[in-house]
């Protein structure tokens, strides 16, 4: 008996966070193995803590850090910022993201896809086109092929028959 009272506590609780208005838009990026989850903050409140670290407007942090830390490359800089650039947006929305899998450039990758689908999602008469016509919301199918059997150890190379 003491245990079914934990369920309906927690049932209670599981339904007023789906009751409570979200202050952030939330989207998903992917890319081969790796996998972004990204929040967008329109406004951003006093205090805003994300893991011990403070959100301020127009900061991009991913997983804890600010995103020039995370992806130090100027190319990679460039890339990440263009979904912003395209819609004007720059430094107007506070962005949080957490990735795992995968390398550096398919975590870039899904950051950029999941920034560009929560850019189409706060406004999408506006930005949806524009990201659409220059790419950013597609996402590449392209994953690493399984190795098969009887293939000596690669996906499609075939084991060398002796010669007769």
């Amino acid at each position: 008996m003491a245990d079914a009272t934990p369920n309906i506590q927690s049932h209670i609780t599981a339904q007023q966070v789906k009751d409570k208005k979200l202050d952030y838009t939330y989207a998903i990026g992917r890319r081969r193995a790796s996998v972004a989850r990204v929040r967008l903050y329109e406004h951003v409140k006093d205090g805003l803590m994300w893991n011990e670290v403070a959100i301020t407007k127009g900061d991009v942090l991913v997983n804890e850090k600010p995103i020039t830390e995370f992806f130090t490359d100027e190319i990679m800089r460039h890339m990440y910022a263009e979904p912003f650039r395209v819609t004007n947006t720059i430094n107007k929305y506070t962005v949080t993201v957490k990735v795992t899998g995968g390398g550096k450039m398919g975590q870039l990758k899904a950051v950029v896809l999941g920034i560009s689908n929560a850019l189409a999602l706060v406004d999408e008469e506006k930005h949806r086109g524009v990201l659409k016509t220059k790419g950013f919301l597609t996402r590449d199918p392209r994953v690493r092929e399984r190795r098969k059997v009887g293939t000596g150890g690669k996906a499609r190379r075939k084991k060398q028959s002796p010669k007769r």
